[in-house]
C-alpha cells in the first residue's frame, strides 16, 4: 500500500517562501509521476504542478511559473515543492499525489494515491 505524507506547510507573509515535501512509502517511487495540487475554501482543487520519474519533465499550472518549482530525489522518495514570492491567493491546502504518466498530468483524474494534504496560509 502506497502512503504520501506531506509537510513544510505555514503561515507566511506575500512574498516569502515555502517548501513542501511529500514521503511516499510502499511501491517503486522512482517509477511514478508525482503532482502537486492545492485546495481553497470555497474553490475546485487546482492543480500546481507534475514531474515525471526522472525528473526530466515537469509542468506547471500558470499561476505559479516561475514562482514554484517542482523537484525530486528518487532515493529519499521525496518530491519537492519549492514556493517563491507566495501571495495571499496562494493560501489552500496543498496534496501530493500520484500517478503512472505524466500525459494528462494537470488533470485530476489519473491520480491513484493522494496524501492528506498540508496548510498552506499567506498573508497579505
Amino acid at each position: 500500500q502506497v502512503q504520501l505524507v506531506e509537510s513544510g506547510g505555514g503561515f507566511v507573509q506575500a512574498g516569502g517562501s515555502l517548501r513542501l515535501s511529500c514521503l511516499v512509502s510502499g511501491g517503486t517511487f522512482s517509477s511514478y509521476t508525482m503532482g502537486w495540487f492545492r485546495l481553497a475554501p470555497g474553490k475546485e482543487r487546482e492543480f500546481v504542478a507534475a514531474i515525471g520519474w526522472g525528473g526530466g519533465t515537469s509542468c506547471y499550472a500558470d499561476s505559479v511559473k516561475g514562482r514554484f518549482t517542482i523537484s525530486r530525489n528518487n532515493a529519499k522518495n521525496t518530491v519537492f515543492l519549492q514556493m517563491n514570492s507566495l501571495k495571499p491567493e496562494d493560501t489552500a491546502v496543498y496534496y501530493c499525489a500520484k500517478r503512472g504518466t505524466i500525459v494528462q498530468a494537470m488533470k485530476v483524474n489519473g491520480y491513484d494515491s493522494w496524501g492528506q494534504g498540508t496548510q498552506v496560509t499567506v498573508s497579505s
